[in-house]
């Protein structure tokens, strides 16, 4: 089993023991999509994947969260608020902007990348690095900023 995997599944644990009904519902929301993922591609995720899979499900809180704002559905987009926090606890330290920037810079440098013909091949360097560690709309915006 996967460092994360069993992190995720010592806490579930903590939080029942705690009863906490809200965060042991999301932690099996989390535990479900890996499942999930595992059972259609008959595989072990591995942290790397698990990592994909969370960041995946925060990018679709913060969707529902900023819909559900912006129809005046506050008490839902609390929801959706409180599920983005639980997940990102499960996610490293976020980066910043700078260190993304840096990132992009070294991943340009090192594909000697001169235009968007090459955001391809930019991208495929970076992503591994910043997977789970930074939103890539992000990452898009800049590699398309320094290479335009």
């Amino acid at each position: 089993m996967s460092e994360l995997k069993k992190l995720i599944s010592d806490t579930l644990k903590t939080a029942m023991r705690a009863k906490e009904k809200e965060r042991v519902t999301i932690i099996r929301s989390i535990q479900a999509e890996i499942k999930r993922v595992e059972v259609d591609e008959r595989i072990e995720v591995e942290d790397d994947r698990v990592l994909a899979i969370l960041d995946k499900m925060v990018k679709q809180r913060k969707d529902s969260f900023q819909q559900f704002t912006d129809g005046g559905r506050e008490d839902l987009a609390e929801v959706e608020k409180k599920e983005m926090e639980v997940i990102a606890e499960f996610l490293p330290q976020q980066l910043t902007e700078e260190e993304i920037t840096d990132i992009v810079k070294a991943a340009i440098a090192e594909t000697g990348a001169t235009g968007m013909q090459q955001m391809g091949a930019v991208m495929a360097i970076v992503k591994p690095q910043v997977q789970g560690r930074g939103d890539m709309s992000v990452v898009s915006k800049q590699v398309k900023a320094l290479l335009g």
